[in-house]
């Protein structure tokens, strides 16, 4: 067995976890960028960047670009949902003032709208302990805002959150209905180019565009362009292509958890007997989600 295949064994058997670990960090990232830059400058600066660093690996692997209109429409459609709308949310949340934790909690409601939305659409018939999952899931993210009741916030940095929600969910159930049959690289690519002009004319319009380049941001830059533009959206994506939609929106319940960890490890924000409790039923409810045997296979 060569190299790339037993790498291509290793991620497969732990997308998931991957998947969590890096796209908690991206509340974090955010934290630590949007001191020294403006949220859609960043964002604009994020996209250009992965877009760059995209072009060699399109070049090298040479994925299958070719598609219809109406295809490339969808993978726009569903990248200004699932980044656009998404990441504009999050960070605005972020700069207006809204914790990290807190905004991902908010965005922490994903699995359970996804839920939700997907018996409609995909004809996904979840059974009683998929449900008692999402219900433990709730609570537990109830719990875990619960126990940070003296929190403060202004109703524009809740709004953005909310939309950042909204995003999400119905990006990540739109790419599963329209987006799943293309080439990971190809979807992403599809996807960026849109999401970067939406952020560039935005930051144009209503932004002064000015940037701090301290070593912080820069290294806050670097690690939102290829631990999240780069390694989390690969993951989602290849996530999203060969499982339920609905045991994928699950992972979502475990961001909140673990963003709270890092933000107490790093910035300070409290993490009390509530939030420990919440994390414990967090846990409990994805397993319980997703506890059956893997179906989605090996990568590719």
């Amino acid at each position: 067995m060569g190299p790339l295949s037993i790498l291509n064994r290793f991620v497969s058997a732990n997308a998931p976890l991957l998947f969590v670990l890096l796209w908690s960090t991206g509340y974090i990232g955010a934290k630590y960028g949007l001191p020294y830059a403006e949220p859609f400058t960043l964002l604009f600066l994020r996209f250009v960047l992965a877009l760059l660093l995209l072009a060699p690996l399109v070049w090298w692997f040479r994925p299958a670009m070719a598609m219809s209109r109406r295809e490339r429409g969808h993978l726009m459609v569903s990248g200004l949902l699932l980044h656009g709308a998404y990441l504009g949310g999050v960070f605005a949340a972020i700069k207006l003032g809204l914790s990290a934790g807190l905004t991902a909690l908010i965005v922490g409601a994903q699995p359970l709208l996804a839920s939700l939305a997907a018996p409609l659409l995909f004809g996904e018939r979840p059974g009683p302990l998929h449900w008692l999952g999402i219900v433990l899931g709730s609570c537990g993210i109830y719990l875990i805002l619960g126990g940070a009741p003296s929190v403060s916030y202004t109703l524009p940095a809740l709004l953005a959150a909310v939309a950042a929600l909204l995003g999400i969910t119905a990006g990540t159930l739109y790419q599963k209905r329209f987006c799943t049959q293309h080439d990971l690289l190809a979807v992403t690519v599809h996807q960026y180019l849109p999401t970067a002009a939406l952020f560039g004319i935005v930051a144009l319009l209503f932004e002064t565009r000015e940037i701090d380049w301290t070593p912080p941001f820069v290294a806050a830059l670097l690690w939102l362009v290829l631990a999240l533009s780069l390694g989390a959206i690969l993951l989602l994506t290849w996530l999203i292509k060969h499982g339920e939609a609905s045991k994928v929106s699950s992972l979502f319940y475990l961001v909140p958890p673990v963003t709270a960890v890092e933000a107490w490890l790093l910035f300070g924000e409290p993490l009390g007997w509530f939030k420990i409790a919440g994390i414990a039923l967090v846990a409990l409810g994805v397993y319980l989600v997703i506890r059956r045997k893997n179906p989605m296979g090996a990568m590719g």
